[in-house]
């Protein structure tokens, strides 16, 4: 059990002591941090805060109390109870908000929660904004509005429905286009609010739905990060189903997995890269990922002529980037879509209807599209180290080892060769090193890993 305080948030698990696990009390602290902040940030006497959850167990307890105290402290609460981490993102500048903040704890198992915080655009705070909240909520400096100023609450179901139209509306998406490829897709919303999300969507656009797990109770089937070991049954029911695809969603639904035809998964680093095939074949310009990201999307962006970056891991790093670099796509190579003319957030509706255009357009199954990219494979390996070595010096020594390579250093060290990549990074919790390589075959990429695992033992005399 324990309390994780970063400057994107907080998260923890339900129960226990306070500022170990995340209590009633560390809600209510940090939702007040966040209140305070914002009446500094925003410079207005009356401020709106939009709110949303996804459905795990302890949302709506977390919700009551979030949004109490922001009332408490006089700012106005727009609630869209169940929700998704794109939709209220959608909806804050739809408000005009001041901010918001979603209640969930991503792809983390049930026994989470966490506070995502949000300013007026519907984006992620920054480091120096996270920062001025974690350093709020440590002195509890907190002064509450007087009786007459209390905040207001006003509920709003209406949001998923808005968000699809938002999504209905989008440049590249034409619903008719994909109505008539008479489509039939297996959703898994994980007992999530992404089985009340996904399959509207792909109603509106004329598609079957095979609904597996789409009951919001938060009660999650399996562990709810989108990877393969977690998703036979949904593997299994495409085939038996004859379905096109399978679609998948973390609790929050701005992760985005897709299973082929053929039972097999498509990839969730292949999820960016579909997405950004179709929208740089009808819109030059350029892409952005992080640099944990497969390479398949630079060579796609490369193939539509446009010009490929790297951020450091995070979302606000790569929007920023995609912003920096007018990126037409991005996103995470984890599934998360980031479509700027929809908003500048991680969104499986807007990934979803993409993907719809391009198979409706390109033709033929999944399996085949997935089969006519670049092939990577990723190795994802850590190392425990011994508390109190110097992590950083060790990675300034792999960085000068392979200073003649292509060496990026704005996140750990990214060292590309010619045919692979490795890319080192320190945790912020533990003493690890986290080794993430990509070749053309797993076996290659494991041993790149394993080489670099030996190197890095070397260098810290382990």
């Amino acid at each position: 059990m324990t309390l994780i305080k970063s400057i994107s948030g907080i998260r923890g698990t339900i129960g226990g002591k306070p500022s170990e696990n995340l209590t009633p009390l560390d809600a209510v602290k940090f939702a007040a941090a966040y209140g305070i902040w914002l009446k500094e940030y925003a410079k207005k006497d009356k401020l709106k805060v939009v709110i949303g959850r996804d459905a795990r167990l302890s949302g709506e307890m977390i919700q009551n109390l979030v949004v109490s105290t922001l009332v408490g402290l006089g700012i106005d609460v727009v609630d869209l109870d169940l929700s998704t981490t794109p939709t209220v993102e959608i909806a804050v500048p739809l408000e005009k908000a001041d901010g918001g903040i979603i209640l969930t704890a991503s792809h983390n198992p049930k026994q989470w929660n966490a506070l995502k915080l949000l300013n007026e655009k519907g984006e992620f705070l920054n480091a120096e904004q996270g920062a001025k909240i974690l350093a709020i909520a440590e002195k509890e400096d907190f002064t509450f509005a007087d009786v007459d100023d209390l905040g207001s609450i006003l509920k709003n179901d209406s949001y998923i429905d808005i968000h699809i139209d938002e999504v209905l509306n989008l440049s590249l998406v034409d619903k008719e286009i994909i109505k008539a490829a008479k489509f039939k897709v297996v959703v898994d919303g994980v007992n999530s609010t992404g089985g009340i999300a996904i399959p509207k969507l792909l109603e509106e656009l004329g598609v079957e739905v095979v609904k597996l797990y789409c009951d919001p109770t938060g009660h999650f089937p399996h562990n709810p990060e989108p990877l393969k070991e977690h998703l036979a049954d949904i593997c299994e029911l495409v085939v038996k189903e004859k379905a096109d695809f399978g679609i998948v969603v973390d609790p929050d639904v701005d992760r985005l997995a897709f299973i082929s035809n053929d039972g097999e998964m498509f990839g969730e680093e292949y999820t960016l890269v579909a997405c950004a095939d179709y929208v740089l074949g009808k819109t030059k310009g350029n892409t952005v990922s992080n640099l944990s990201s497969s390479r398949a999307l630079r060579d796609i962006t490369e193939k539509h002529g446009g010009t490929y970056e790297a951020a450091a891991v995070g979302e606000v790093n790569v929007v920023t980037k995609m912003k920096a670099n007018n990126a037409v796509i991005g996103g995470e190579g984890n599934g998360g879509i980031i479509y700027p003319e929809s908003h500048y957030g991680r969104d499986s509706l807007v990934g979803t209807a993409l993907f719809l255009m391009l198979m409706a357009e390109k033709g033929g199954t999944v399996a085949e599209l997935r089969a006519s990219y670049p092939s990577y494979f990723m190795s994802k390996k850590k190392i425990q180290l011994t508390p109190g070595l110097d992590v950083d010096g060790i990675l300034v020594a792999m960085a000068d080892k392979y200073k003649n390579e292509d060496i990026s250093t704005i996140d750990g060290v990214k060292i590309d060769f010619a045919e692979n990549w490795v890319h080192l990074r320190k945790s912020n919790t533990e003493p690890i090193i986290r080794i993430y390589t990509e070749d053309k075959s797993q076996a290659e990429a494991d041993k790149l890993a394993d080489r670099i695992i030996a190197e890095i033992k070397e260098v810290a005399g382990l």
